[in-house]
């Protein structure tokens, strides 16, 4: 309890702008929804709880005074395993297909919103593990680490968005979800969309997690 309370009192004001983007998001689905009387972006939400996940393990983790080895590494599996679910929010503009062309700027708004709450808790997330991780490992590791997850993030999603997995196939399906990513690898030819997709969505994940590294320390 203590722990969850200096939680709060140390990141109070990322807590209360995460909160206000979060209802504003919710607000303008509601107001989508008023007025379509349709409830097809309805599934943001769950993609929003998805993407909560892994902020909400490490914004513990940074609360903890203490972390032993075996917690920051189970910890880290499962961080790991829901964290693509932030970005991956991001694919759902591709829905926007399906508006209608004279309410078209209002889902632009209502999925946009939910893909920059989702970037946020992305970005907010790696910064709180790599603080994490550098009380144990050294920094250039670090950096070298955080590079490669943000390139498997790409990956998740591409795994998400097009092979349809969830993060807890690797549970319920992992035979499946392992045999599509080993062919993936070792036939690189005949899947050169995934591995394009994860080096542009790699790319584009790092450049903003640099640009807002940079501009949270100002």
């Amino acid at each position: 309890m203590n722990n969850i309370k200096q939680l709060i009192n140390n990141q109070f004001k990322t807590f209360a702008l995460l909160t206000v983007s979060i209802v504003f998001s919710m607000v303008l689905l509601m107001i989508r929804m008023k007025l379509t009387h349709s409830f097809f972006y309805l599934f943001l939400v769950w993609n929003l709880f998805l993407a909560v996940i892994p902020f909400a393990i490490t914004s513990y983790l940074a609360s903890l005074p203490k972390l032993n080895k075996f917690e920051l590494i189970s910890w880290f599996g499962v961080w790991l395993l829901f964290l693509p679910n932030a970005p991956y929010i991001i694919t759902d503009l591709l829905h926007l297909k399906r508006s209608d062309s004279h309410l078209l700027w209002l889902d632009i708004l209502v999925v946009g919103s939910f893909a920059m709450v989702g970037l946020m808790l992305f970005f907010i997330s790696i910064l709180d593990m790599k603080n994490c991780l550098v009380k144990r490992i050294k920094l250039k590791y670090v950096n070298s680490l955080i590079t490669i997850i943000i390139f498997l993030c790409g990956f998740g999603v591409y795994l998400g968005r097009f092979l349809r997995y969830n993060s807890w196939e690797i549970v319920q399906d992992p035979i499946s979800l392992f045999s599509d990513i080993l062919e993936i690898i070792f036939y690189p030819g005949q899947y050169s969309e995934a591995w394009l997709f994860t080096l542009l969505y790699g790319t584009f994940l790092m450049v903003g997690f640099y640009l807002f590294k940079v501009i949270s320390s100002k």
